[in-house]
């Protein structure tokens, strides 16, 4: 999806993502941060820079921030709406990177997250494949940084009042999540898990914090939009419930404007700090 096209979804559920994500781990982080050095953190698919409006205030020092993303769109729009100071009033510094994400292979000899205090990245995790976690993991490793990724989906969404349609629409929207595409299969719901199978065997600390979506009447775009991609996405992996959902589509929209639909997404934070 283009960068024109992505940009307004991901204002959409800004305000959500900064409600949800663990200030805990942000804690548990900051003891780990000498704020008399500068911190050097990778923004993994940094979108329009959404993770680091909400980090980088929260952390102590100074701050080089390096922001990737396929988009070079995004990443205009993330380098001239980034904050200029950490907590405590140091400087923050920004800088762009290029590239996709989902591959973090050595290129000509470099290690890609080489010199790197910390990465970071927001609603990732699901879309890499296992060959991507582990390319990952050896970055963080071959770094010797920690990593923050939160809001991966956890494969679990509660609707309330809840109907008999609801379970089929998301066992077919994990379904989606854990597709095949030219680079492997996504992970999807399976993220978190192996994520921290993975970062365990590399010898990291690994700790999972729950990051939910608490959707109701005050949050009618954000959870409107949502559910349409969410239904959309399990049809498009399982077409038998094209007809069943026409009808469910329309019961649940009504019902979200009036206020009568909460809407609950879980996901799961997690942060790996190196042994």
């Amino acid at each position: 999806m283009a960068g024109g096209s992505l940009a307004p979804w991901l204002a959409l559920r800004e305000d959500a993502d900064a409600g949800a994500r663990s200030t805990e781990l942000v804690q548990r982080l900051r003891s780990l941060l000498d704020e008399h050095r500068p911190a050097v953190i990778h923004d993994l698919g940094c979108g329009t820079g959404s993770m680091g409006r909400w980090l980088a205030p929260r952390l102590p020092g100074p701050q080089h921030w390096v922001l990737h993303d396929r988009d070079p769109d995004l990443l205009r729009r993330a380098a001239a709406n980034f904050p200029g100071a950490a907590a405590g009033g140091a400087a923050v510094t920004v800088r762009t990177r290029h590239g996709d994400v989902t591959r973090l292979a050595p290129a000509d000899g470099a290690a890609p997250l080489a010199g790197a205090t910390l990465v970071t990245a927001s609603a990732l995790l699901d879309l890499l494949t296992a060959d991507g976690l582990e390319q990952l993991v050896a970055a963080c490793v071959s770094a010797r940084c920690s990593a923050l990724v939160t809001l991966s989906v956890t494969g679990s969404v509660e609707l309330s009042p809840a109907e008999p349609l609801d379970a089929r629409v998301g066992a077919a929207f994990n379904d989606h999540q854990r597709r095949a595409t030219a680079a492997g299969r996504l992970l999807g719901p399976d993220a978190v898990e192996a994520a921290v199978t993975a970062f365990r065997r590399a010898g990291a600390q690994v700790l999972v914090r729950p990051s939910p979506w608490r959707l109701g009447s005050a949050d009618r775009a954000l959870a409107g939009s949502w559910f349409a991609g969410w239904v959309a996405a399990a049809v498009e992996a399982r077409p038998e419930l094209h007809a069943p959902t026409r009808g469910y589509v329309g019961r649940r929209l009504t019902a979200l404007r009036a206020g009568r639909l909460a809407v609950t997404v879980h996901h799961a934070d997690l942060l790996a700090v190196p042994s």
